[in-house]
C-alpha cells in the first residue's frame, strides 16, 4: 500500500463541530483551501493508495518520520507566490529540502494584479527560487494554475513547468456539467454572491451587494475567511477585519441580520446547498467553483491575476471587477454567460491534468480506481455540520453547542492549568532544593577540610 502525505487542513473525512473547526482553524484562514485539498485527497485514493492528511503542519523536525512513513509527499497550493505567504513557503522549503521521497505540487500560483505585472514579487524571488529548486529535484515538473504563473517561472529559468489549473476544478474527473436551469433571472431567483475583504472594501462589490440585496430578497452571501465564520458564530469583531462593516457577515450589516449569510466549513454541505440556488457570481474564484462542481451557473468577477489565470484556463465566465458597474445586475451576467467552452475542453483538460500526475508518479482514482466511488459513499454516510450561520436568535437549541463546546474547553483548561501548577511546584521544590544544596555545600566542604586536613597535615608533617 502506497502512503501519500497530502498538505491540507483536514482530511474529507473528518466530521468536527463547528466550534472545534474554527478553534483550529481547519480551512487555514480560508475554507476555499478544502475545496482544492479535498478533491486532491478524492483523485489520489486509489485502491493501492491510502492518503493522509498533514493537519497543515510544516515540521522540519518531522522530516525523517515523513521520510519513513509516506511515499510521496504532495503540495496543493493556491496563491502562494505572494509577499505575505514568504514565512511560509520558507519553512515549506526548509521541510522539502530534507525529504528524501517525491514532494509533487498541485496547481500553485503567482499573485499580481490584473495587469499581471509581477513586479510586486520581484523581492521574493530568491524565495521563490529555493522552493521551485527543491520541488524540481524531487519532481519531473511543477504544475501550476495559469499562463502568468507559468511565464512567471519560466522567465526565471525553469522549464519543468506544467499548467494543470487547480484540482478542485476535477473533482467529478472528465465530468463538468453546468446548465441553466431557468431562462433569466428574476427577483424571485436564488442567488448567491461571495467577496474577497478587499473586493468588499476597496473593490466597490459592496455597492454591488447592496442594490442586488434590494432587488433580489432570496439573496445569500457566502465568506469564506476564518474572521467571517466567527463573526457570524461568536459575534466576534474585535480583529481589524472584523471592523469591515461592509461586509455581510459583520453583525451590523442588514443581510446578517436577515439571516443570509453562511461560511461553511466542509465542502460537501457547501456544494450541497449551492445545488439549490439559480446562479452565483463574485470576486471569489473557489466560491465559484462551489457552484460550478455542484452544477450551478457561475460568474467570476476578476480582481486579480489568481483569479483572472484559473477563470481564462478553465474558460470559466468572467468579467473584471474593475470593469463592471456600481449598478451591474446579476441578470445581465446571468443572461450573457456562456458554459459550453467551460464543459466542452474539460475533457482535455482532465487528460492534461491525470497526464502530469502520471508524469510524477501519481496514480488517479479515475484511471486507476472506482472513479471516486467509494469516497462519495464514505463522505455520504457522514453528517456534516450545517454551513455557518449569524447568531441573531436567543434560541436555546442554537446556543446549546457554543456554550457545550465553552464548558468543554474551560474543563480541559481548568485541567492543563492544575497540571501546570503541580509541574511548576515541583520544579519550585526542585529550585529550592538545589539552592538549599548551593548554600549547605560550602559549609560542609569547609567541616570536612578541617576534619581531614589537620590530621593530614600533622601526618604529613617532617618529624623531628
Amino acid at each position: 500500500m502506497k502512503r501519500i502525505l497530502l498538505r491540507s487542513g483536514k482530511s474529507p473525512f473528518d466530521v468536527l463541530p463547528v466550534e472545534e473547526a474554527l478553534h483550529r482553524d481547519v480551512i487555514a484562514t480560508n475554507s476555499g483551501n478544502l475545496i482544492f485539498s479535498d478533491a486532491a485527497h478524492k483523485i489520489l485514493t486509489t485502491p493501492d493508495t491510502e492518503v493522509v492528511s498533514n493537519s497543515m503542519r510544516t515540521e522540519v523536525a518531522a522530516a525523517g518520520r515523513i521520510n519513513e512513513e509516506y511515499d510521496a509527499f504532495v503540495v496543493p497550493l493556491a496563491n502562494a507566490f505572494r509577499p505575505t505567504f514568504e514565512p511560509a513557503l520558507q519553512r515549506l522549503t526548509r521541510l522539502i529540502g530534507k525529504l528524501r521521497i517525491p514532494v509533487v505540487v498541485l496547481g500553485v500560483g503567482a499573485q499580481a494584479g490584473l495587469d499581471q505585472d509581477p513586479a510586486r514579487l520581484k523581492a521574493m524571488e530568491p524565495t521563490v527560487r529555493a522552493f521551485c529548486s527543491a520541488v524540481l529535484e524531487r519532481s519531473a515538473s511543477i504544475g501550476v494554475r495559469g499562463e502568468f504563473t507559468e511565464k512567471y517561472l519560466t522567465d526565471m529559468g525553469f522549464r519543468d513547468v506544467e499548467v494543470i489549473g487547480c484540482p478542485s476544478m476535477f473533482l467529478h474527473g472528465d465530468r463538468l456539467t453546468v446548465e441553466k436551469r431557468v431562462e433569466s433571472l428574476t427577483p424571485e431567483s436564488r442567488i448567491a454572491v461571495n467577496g474577497s475583504h478587499t473586493a468588499v472594501r476597496s473593490g466597490g462589490l459592496h455597492r454591488i451587494i447592496t442594490r442586488t440585496h434590494a432587488h433580489y430578497p432570496n439573496l445569500r452571501y457566502i465568506g469564506q475567511n476564518l474572521t467571517d465564520a466567527k463573526q457570524l458564530h461568536w459575534r466576534d469583531v474585535d480583529s481589524p477585519a472584523g471592523r469591515v462593516t461592509q461586509m455581510p457577515t459583520h453583525p451590523d450589516h442588514p443581510m446578517y441580520r436577515e439571516d443570509k449569510v453562511r461560511v461553511y466549513v466542509d465542502p460537501v454541505t457547501w456544494m450541497d446547498d449551492l445545488r439549490g440556488f439559480d446562479y452565483s457570481f463574485g470576486s471569489r474564484i473557489h466560491g465559484n467553483i462551489a457552484a460550478l462542481l455542484a452544477g450551478t451557473p457561475a460568474t467570476v468577477l476578476a480582481f486579480d491575476s489568481r483569479t483572472l489565470e484559473l477563470c481564462r484556463y478553465f474558460e470559466i465566465p468572467h468579467r473584471l471587477l474593475n470593469e463592471v458597474p456600481a449598478d451591474l445586475d446579476p441578470a445581465t451576467l446571468y443572461e450573457e454567460a456562456d458554459f459550453g467552452p467551460l464543459t466542452g475542453n474539460h475533457r482535455e483538460r482532465f487528460e492534461r491534468f491525470t497526464g502530469f500526475l502520471d508524469k510524477n508518479g501519481l496514480e488517479n482514482t479515475f484511471t486507476h480506481g472506482d472513479g471516486g466511488a467509494a469516497f462519495d459513499k464514505r463522505l455520504r454516510s457522514l453528517s456534516f455540520p450545517a454551513g455557518v450561520r449569524p447568531w441573531n436568535d436567543t434560541d436555546p437549541a442554537s446556543l446549546t453547542s457554543r456554550f457545550g463546546w465553552l464548558q468543554q474547553r474551560i474543563s480541559q483548561l481548568d485541567a492543563h492549568n492544575t497540571e501546570l501548577k503541580r509541574e511548576l511546584a515541583k520544579s519550585r521544590a526542585g529550585a529550592r532544593g538545589a539552592a538549599k544544596a548551593a548554600l549547605v555545600t560550602p559549609s560542609i566542604y569547609r567541616r570536612a577540610r578541617r576534619a581531614v586536613g589537620g590530621p593530614l597535615r600533622r601526618a604529613l608533617k617532617p618529624s623531628k
